[in-house]
């Protein structure tokens, strides 16, 4: 599913990895996303994993869900981006 709409909680956000991509190293963590309905492993890339906290309210736009390991994880696109509607102090 491509294009998609999201909007939860940042319910846990995991260890920082170090990968190596097609375009070079990169960090990435591995987030919970959940709402009424349940929840989703959210990948945070780069800048991404500084951008949020646990309890955040986010919207992550223009993401793309796939099956990986038998999990089905949710990635934002290139063009995609992920806003904090609100965050718990």
């Amino acid at each position: 599913m491509r294009n998609l709409m999201v909007i939860g909680e940042i319910a846990e956000v995991g260890e920082v990895r170090s990968v190596t991509t097609k375009y070079g190293p990169a960090r990435v963590a591995t987030a919970i996303l959940r709402d009424e309905t349940g929840w989703v492993k959210l990948n945070l890339w780069r800048d991404q994993i500084e951008k949020v906290k646990i309890g955040d309210l986010v919207k992550v736009e223009n993401a793309f869900a796939r099956e990986f390991g038998g999990w089905t994880e949710l990635n934002i696109g290139y063009d995609g981006k992920i806003i904090v509607l609100s965050r718990q102090f």
